[in-house]
């Protein structure tokens, strides 16, 4: 299995505002559900359950 390249800034930020969209499109009652089907989409496309469990207690550091 390949090392994905990490994203750029500009990447980074293309995909913020993405998400952004995303979310205000789904709406305040459906941004819970979206956010889930979105992250259960990436878990399956880095494939490694362990690598998504360090990237869920990263994302819970300073909430």
């Amino acid at each position: 299995m390949t090392t994905p390249t990490p994203l750029t800034v500009p990447g980074l930020e293309d995909v913020y505002d993405a998400l952004a969209t995303a979310i205000d499109q789904a709406g305040p009652d459906k941004t819970e559900l979206f956010l889930v089907k979105l992250a259960l989409l990436q878990a399956n496309a880095v494939g490694d359950p362990a690598v998504v469990r360090k990237h869920i207690n990263a994302a819970l550091q300073d909430l």
